[in-house]
């Protein structure tokens, strides 16, 4: 038996699926059927490692797919065939605590260290092209991230007022503050699960896991596209 193990869930469309590690919002890839999933989980958890390094959260990598127990298994949609997760899993039903409060918060942070560290290196160089020729470029990726992050916020109830002549760098900045105000709404009082309008709302845990799903997705595409 491999020395750590894992809990994940599974969650599959008709052309895609995704496997994410329950205890640990970000860590969550795609392949074409479930243990292409898992295999791309294995392969990335060194890369998911050394981003929450620097925030002092240890993962112990895992061997191999051995290393993993399939708790459950959701019904994807077009959002999970178009490329990304969509299906929370029921572990994010559970009330915040504290500790994953800032556990989560602490994740966040280094996400975003992450993310401008690699920004940086990115800056002034060229980005590989997709097989297509598509790809966006690295500021149209910031502005991408940044948009993200605000409708994610819409999803928990928040809506921060950004005025469009702010400069980017404080716009990210100010985006980034409502989130960590949006977890720290999802402690205090349980965020209602339906919106003014009948809408769906996301937990707080659900919330997180998107979030940093996302950011290190486009992270780790930067990387892989630097020329």
């Amino acid at each position: 038996m491999p020395d750590a193990t894992y809990t994940v869930y599974l969650e599959t469309g008709k052309r895609r699926t995704f496997a994410g590690a329950l205890d640990w919002p970000g860590w969550c890839r795609s392949g074409r059927d479930e243990e292409g999933a898992l295999q791309a989980l294995l392969d990335y958890a060194p890369r998911y490692a050394a981003v929450l390094s620097p925030a002092g959260i240890e993962l112990p990598l895992p061997e191999d797919l051995a290393a993993f127990t399939v708790a459950e298994r959701l019904q994807g949609n077009s959002t999970t065939d178009f490329g990304a997760p969509a299906i929370a899993p029921a572990v994010d039903s559970q009330p915040l605590d504290q500790a994953d409060h800032d556990r989560f918060r602490a994740m966040l942070q280094a996400g975003w260290q992450a993310f401008d560290a690699t920004r940086a290196r990115a800056a002034g160089r060229e980005l590989r092209k997709g097989p297509r020729g598509g790809g966006r470029e690295l500021e149209a990726m910031v502005i991408h991230v940044r948009e993200a992050d605000l409708a994610y916020l819409h999803r928990v109830g928040h809506k921060p007022q950004i005025d469009p002549d702010t400069d980017p760098e404080e716009a990210l900045a100010e985006v980034r503050r409502a989130i960590f105000d949006a977890l720290a709404d999802g402690l205090q009082r349980e965020l209602p699960t339906r919106g003014p309008r009948g809408g769906k709302r996301w937990t707080a845990r659900y919330f997180t896991r998107r979030v940093v799903w996302h950011l290190l997705d486009h992270t780790w595409e930067i990387e892989d596209r630097i020329i």
